[in-house]
Parts: structure tokens; sequence; C-alpha cells
């Protein structure tokens, strides 16, 4: 990458500063080794959740809140968040996060399970957005549950949609790299179902509204 495409990458990622209670939540991440949005992805997913006047979103990977805390900002006060994530240390830090943000339970659900498995038993057509963070299990079948939970014009956002950067080079064919370009592609494909978009912020965020 050049100078100048770092400049501009570093001015994009600094562009929206994130609220102290955030920085205090992806500093945790750092400690623990969680890999948690970006601050651009940050801002990207509440302005989705603005946009889309969501009600109800349910994120799959919680980490220790960073990304939950932006999308709190892009809900009003009768909207819910579920955020699963099958570690439960991750639950209580973002828990933390919440009550430092003074966000109450009653607009957050943290659950602590299998993101995939509880996923499977979610509502039809009963959520404004899915964040994915958490690719455990079936992804064909992760895409289905996301198409049958969400709304009409719903919007599944798959964060670390590049797995490191390794999806974009091709040279890369460990079995994780391959799954996670094959997720991608399909979703592309599947034009009767999804509209979508791919961008860099972070490690890539991808976009797909269901139709």
């Amino acid at each position: 990458m050049s100078d100048q495409s770092e400049k501009s990458r570093e001015f994009i990622e600094s562009f929206i500063v994130e609220e102290l209670e955030i920085q205090s939540a992806r500093n945790r991440g750092a400690e623990l080794g969680s890999d948690e949005p970006s601050s651009g992805s940050g801002a990207l997913l509440q302005t989705l959740a603005l946009a889309l006047r969501a009600k109800s979103i349910v994120e799959l990977g919680t980490g220790t809140g960073v990304g939950t805390l932006w999308l709190a900002g892009g809900i009003d006060e009768s909207g819910t968040i579920t955020s699963i994530d099958r570690e439960a240390e991750h639950v209580q830090l973002a828990r933390e996060a919440c009550e430092e943000m003074e966000i109450s339970a009653q607009r957050v659900r943290l659950i602590h399970g299998s993101p995939y498995d509880i996923l499977q038993k979610l509502t039809d057509a009963g959520y404004d957005m899915i964040v994915v963070r958490d690719y455990s299990g079936d992804l064909a079948d992760l895409i289905d549950q996301s198409y049958r939970v969400l709304r009409a014009g719903g919007v599944c956002v798959l964060v670390h949609a590049l797995h490191g950067g390794k999806v974009a080079d091709l040279a890369q064919r460990d079995e994780i790299t391959v799954a996670r370009r094959e997720l991608l592609r399909n979703l592309r494909a599947d034009r009767e179902r999804w509209t979508c978009s791919l961008n860099g912020l972070g490690d890539g965020v991808f976009i797909a509204v269901k139709r």
C-alpha cells in the first residue's frame, strides 16, 4: 500500500471520533485479543441502523462490546439489540461497557451461547439488521438463516469480511479464507435475494440488502 493510500485509510478510520466508553471497550478487546470492528466500521454500522430506522438488531459475536455500543447509538429508546457470544468473558465485558455508557439491559440483550445455534431459533422476518462477526457453523446456512429472519429491505452486514486481508489475495488457499471468499461470492451471485456491496473499512465490511 502506498504512503498516500495509508494516509487516506488512517484519515477515514479516524474521521468519526469514538466516545470514551467505546475506546475503553476497544482497549479491553485488545488486551483479550478480541478482533473488534474498526472505528470506521463501527460508524458505518451506526449509520446503517439509523438509515434503516432499525427497531430490532441481532449481532452474532459480541466481543467486548465495541460494535454493540456503536449499534446502540443507531436505534431509538424503543429498539433492541440481541447480541450473542460464545465466550462468557466477552458477554460480561460487553455488559460492563453498556453500563458505562448507561445503556439499559432492555435495549441490549446480551446472551452467552452459540450465535449460529441461537440464530436458527429467531423469528421469521423479525429483524431489521444482522451483524455477523462470528462465522462458526455452516456458512451457506448462516446466510439462509439470515435471509429468513430479516424483513424485506433488512440488511446483513459481515464484519471482518476480508479475514485479515487474505480473502483479497487469491494465493491464500487455507480452509477458512476459501470458505469466507466463497461466502462473499455466493452472496454476490444470489441476485434474486440480495443486493450487495463490499467496502474496505477496517478488515472489510460486506453489506447485503434483502430484496
